[in-house]
């Protein structure tokens, strides 16, 4: 659990031993073996390898990681939250302690089995068929979301299948610990039912929201930090080099910022005019006229 997660996402690339142990928690999600090879002592072997990760981070650095990270899948394993503000209020309903502390402890009696040979396994619990039915309609539902979607947000729509269907299981075995009932030994309709319908009216649009400047086009995110500098600026004109001169993200050169004037140009959010002649000469620099409803901060 960390309050600031960009720490430590970029600091897989401070490994000790000079490369990265981010492949280790690209490991770390499936509940594998795993070994890791010791210099002089014998390797360690972890039976199963599983690590919830959970923690905060600010949007703006959310969105920065986001553009310049590898799609290897880390981060689309991740579910993020990112609600609107709460309103300010007292809460109107205390927790259930003893509610919360029975359902743990029923939780954590539960245990792996043993087959024949004496080896531990895990518990499988299978869907019934009417569930395996609603599987297939989810995972239709999710290739029909798939065909809108590029980037890191696509790469999260392809794991929402498998994410459903452990929710399903959770959800399954909380019903259990909550209300004393049997043990699940399937997944139901029900079960699986209200996890599709979790993921997706609150896990997906909350996933949209986070990952909707990831998914926008280079240049579309240029351009919209351009219309943020002139508005910011208040420039009713402004040249090539008034933009470079100040260095920011991704206009920072002009093969970042041609492209977002030409899509401005496009809009008519700006108009490139002749420049005045240069007393020193040289090449004069372009100079646009912006569209008086951008300064105004109208679409």
């Amino acid at each position: 659990m960390r309050d600031e997660l960009a720490g430590w996402l970029e600091g897989m690339q401070r490994y000790s031993g000079g490369g990265s142990d981010r492949p280790f928690w690209l490991e770390a999600f499936g509940g594998r073996g795993f070994t890791v090879e010791r210099m002089g002592r014998d390797p360690l072997t972890i039976d199963r390898l599983l690590i919830g990760v959970l923690g905060g981070i600010q949007p703006d650095r959310l969105k920065s990681l986001l553009f310049k990270s590898d799609d290897d899948g880390l981060l689309a394993r991740f579910l993020p939250i990112w609600p609107e503000p709460a309103p300010i209020r007292r809460p109107q309903a205390l927790v259930d302690e003893a509610l919360m502390e029975a359902a743990l402890g029923r939780l954590l009696t539960l245990d792996l089995l043993t087959d024949e040979a004496g080896v531990s396994r895990p518990w499988f619990i299978p869907f019934t068929e009417d569930a395996r039915a609603l599987m297939d309609d989810f995972r239709a539902a999710v290739r029909s979301w798939e065909a809108g979607a590029e980037g890191l947000l696509l790469s999260f729509l392809g794991k929402l299948p498998g994410l459903t269907a452990r929710l399903a299981l959770v959800l399954a075995y909380l019903d259990w610990a909550a209300d004393g009932a049997e043990e699940p030994h399937e997944i139901s309709v029900p079960h699986f039912g209200r996890a599709a319908h979790l993921v997706e009216v609150y896990l997906l649009p909350m996933a949209r929201r986070a990952y909707a400047d990831a998914a926008t086009p280079k240049a579309e995110r240029a351009a919209r930090r351009l219309v943020g500098i002139i508005r910011e600026q208040g420039w009713q004109s402004f040249n090539s080099r008034d933009v470079l001169r100040l260095d920011r993200s991704g206009l920072g050169t002009a093969a970042e910022l041609n492209p977002a004037l030409a899509m401005l140009e496009d809009g008519e959010c700006v108009r490139m005019v002749d420049p005045p002649a240069n007393p020193k000469g040289g090449r004069p620099q372009r100079l646009f006229l912006v569209n008086p409803a951008i300064r105004r901060g109208q679409p």
